[in-house]
């Protein structure tokens, strides 16, 4: 579909695009081609993908892959996609919230994502054990922060989550031009894909809830030191600046610094977060 195609689809639907659903249509046949041929696509894969829109990418997967499961919250796209797929077997049309459904089985994501929910949606789709490869299409100022090159401003919450699940393993460019309405932001096509193995910590769902408000709660401290981070985050707890010494006894244990936090290494934060765990005595965050 081009952009006049889509135009045109959307006024016989009579739907204006909405802002705050992502709503971003893919008007370029080049750049749906190369989603597709970046994804490595098996006939054996079975993919979700998120946010189908009119369903130009949704063709492109079902002619390639097993199995796919379009997730589509707007129900006029949904009538509409169903009506368009309802003689591809391989391919169901499913009307519901992503952020609150129970996914069904699936080895590859495929989407191009609406941007609002970029965050819950890699925390629900990859922040799991064995969650499936990624190839998405995303804001490129989230690129950068997941494929980060240890550039402090880069340096996020998103940076360690991500990374301390999945791979990042290759990103390219993609045209605002190849979507109506044209996006302001840039976008950037990603590939994810598991670690191969997680450590016992994140394979837990108490644990790995634990880690993820660990690192959401140490963030926004990243210009200070370990222990003041770690100090800061602790306060929510029955903790208080007389257990700094306490923190600086675990970061001498694992043979950390009390540096910057930004410049732990990436790999070291479920170690840290797992030691802090411990030392909470509580296992969940109160609020």
């Amino acid at each position: 579909m081009n952009k006049k195609d889509v135009i045109s689809i959307l006024k016989n639907l009579r739907i204006s695009p909405k802002k705050h659903l992502g709503q971003n249509f893919l008007i370029n046949e080049l750049t749906t081609s190369k989603i597709i041929e970046f994804s490595n696509i098996s006939e054996d894969d079975i993919i979700l993908e998120v946010g189908s829109g009119l369903g130009a990418l949704t063709e492109k997967l079902s002619g390639v892959a097993q199995n796919v499961y379009a997730y589509e919250i707007d129900a006029n796209l949904y009538r509409y996609l169903s009506d368009k797929f309802a003689k591809r077997p391989n391919v169901q049309i499913i009307h519901q919230d992503i952020l609150k459904a129970e996914l069904p089985p699936h080895n590859k994501i495929v989407s191009n994502i609406p941007y609002s929910i970029t965050g819950p949606l890699l925390e629900k789709v990859f922040f799991k054990s064995s969650p499936p490869n990624g190839n998405l299409v995303i804001e490129k100022s989230i690129s950068d922060r997941i494929f980060y090159k240890k550039e402090y401003h880069n340096f996020s919450r998103i940076t360690v989550s991500v990374n301390s699940f999945m791979n990042p393993i290759k990103r390219v460019q993609i045209s605002k031009n190849s979507f109506y309405p044209r996006p302001k932001i840039d976008l950037s096509l990603i590939k994810l894909k598991p670690k191969k193995e997680l450590p016992p910590f994140l394979e837990e769902e108490s644990t790995r809830d634990f880690f993820l408000k660990f690192i959401a709660g140490i963030m926004p401290y990243k210009n200070k030191n370990l222990s003041n981070a770690i100090g800061l985050f602790l306060k929510r707890f029955r903790y208080s600046d007389s257990d700094k010494n306490q923190i600086k006894r675990i970061l001498k244990e694992i043979q950390l610094k009390d540096g910057k936090t930004f410049q732990l290494e990436l790999d070291k934060f479920p170690e840290l977060a797992q030691k802090i765990y411990h030392l909470t005595e509580l296992g969940e965050i109160n609020h």
